[in-house]
């Protein structure tokens, strides 16, 4: 900082750097007041330029975690429609097996076993009816059409999962040629086994959702630590200590008005040259 001549009082050194203070701490508080009123310490990428390319690149990393998030809980809430539809058709060929054993005997005769015949039919029915509606978004999720569907589980380009329901859950195809009440025990028998088997199919198609719903749950709660620590780190780079600002602009706040008085008093210094001329 020049030094001051009070002898030459065509150029007011004092005053200038006073000045220069004086404006230097104005801006250092508007910053501080600016960064306090916002909560951010950068409000433009001249407060920091790399820390502003830096936090611009978390936060669109974060904001694509958070869809992420969204489209796996979509996936899940999907998958929870499957479920429910795979576990009444379960419901309903459990049914139909006990009542094919009831009919596997010769305790029961013709006109029982025409009524199991024609209750299980009313089952099968059924099942048809559950997987007509059980759909997403217009897809039918249980007919076995379902198969190889992409679900994004992260923001990176290899982030996906890709799975199906393969299995037909239509009453028509596990439900084999009914028996009729004119069937022997024997038939009924092997109708019940086939039916044990079709529970077998439809178990494992259960656990195949199950264990997808399982997998996205566990990307989610990675997701959402993956989110937290960026928004961490975008938290530190872009917002602002409001602790460390209004400490400063306390400062900054007595600095302006010590700057202003010395401003004031720089001013006054060339008058003592007039007492030369008395």
């Amino acid at each position: 900082m020049a030094s001051t001549d009070l002898s030459r009082i065509a150029g007011n050194i004092g005053a200038l750097n006073a000045l220069y203070a004086l404006q230097n701490v104005n801006a250092q508080l508007a910053t501080a007041q600016t960064r306090l009123s916002t909560g951010k310490r950068i409000n433009s990428a001249e407060d920091d330029p790399a820390g502003f390319q830096f936090a611009s690149k978390f936060q669109v990393r974060s904001e694509g975690l958070q869809v992420a998030m969204d489209l796996i809980g979509d996936a899940k809430n999907m998958l929870s429609v499957a479920e429910g539809g795979q576990r009444k058709i379960n419901d309903l060929l459990i049914k139909i097996r006990n009542k094919s054993l009831e009919a596997a005997s010769d305790t029961v005769g013709t006109a029982e076993r025409a009524a199991v015949a024609t209750q299980i039919a009313a089952f099968s029915s059924q099942m048809d009816d559950i997987v007509t509606q059980t759909t997403w978004n217009g897809n039918k999720l249980l007919d076995g059409t379902f198969t190889a569907k992409l679900i994004r589980t992260g923001v990176d380009s290899g982030d996906t999962l890709t799975f199906g329901i393969s299995t037909d859950h239509k009453g028509a195809t596990l439900v084999s040629t009914v028996p009729t009440g004119t069937s022997t025990a024997a038939e009924w028998g092997t109708f019940a086994d086939g039916i044990k088997t079709d529970l077998e199919t439809v178990g494992t198609a259960v656990a195949g959702v199950g264990s997808n719903m399982a997998r996205l749950t566990a990307q989610e709660g990675n997701l959402q630590v993956q989110h937290a620590n960026t928004e961490a780190s975008y938290n530190r780079i872009m917002n602002a200590n409001m602790a460390l600002e209004q400490v400063n602009a306390t400062k900054f706040a007595i600095l302006q008005q010590t700057s202003t008085a010395m401003l004031a008093q720089a001013n006054s210094g060339p008058q003592y040259v007039l007492s030369l001329f008395r």
